[in-house]
């Protein structure tokens, strides 16, 4: 097909800021995991589906299965709720006191709620 370019599963972003391979990072509506360091203003390539363990808010108590969200103030997978960015679904639950969670990103475009 003349006009296919790639699947979408990892794309090409330009960092806004310092990243560190598998930091999640959020660029316009796009979530994505980074592969790998870059510095502000260089390409970098960031995964937009599959799943990751990503850091979560500690006090959020999430279950399997659970709508997961990225609060883009702090870096971390929150409950979703106002100002907060939809990413994917909770492949585990992550009770209060739990730094991270796996998360299977959606892949699709998002704005806070």
């Amino acid at each position: 097909m003349k006009t296919f370019i790639q699947d979408g599963n990892i794309i090409t972003v330009t960092a806004a800021a310092n990243v560190t391979s598998g930091d999640g990072v959020l660029v316009g509506s796009i979530f994505g995991v980074v592969a790998a360091d870059a510095v502000a203003g260089e390409e970098v390539e960031i995964g937009t589906v599959g799943v990751y363990e990503l850091p979560k808010l500690s006090t959020a108590v999430i279950a399997q299965g659970d709508r997961a969200a990225w609060n883009s103030s702090t870096g971390k997978v929150v409950v979703p709720a106002t100002g907060m960015f939809p990413i994917g679904i909770a492949t585990e639950t992550a009770a209060n006191g739990i730094a991270s969670i796996k998360v299977r990103l959606d892949g699709i475009a998002t704005v806070a709620a």
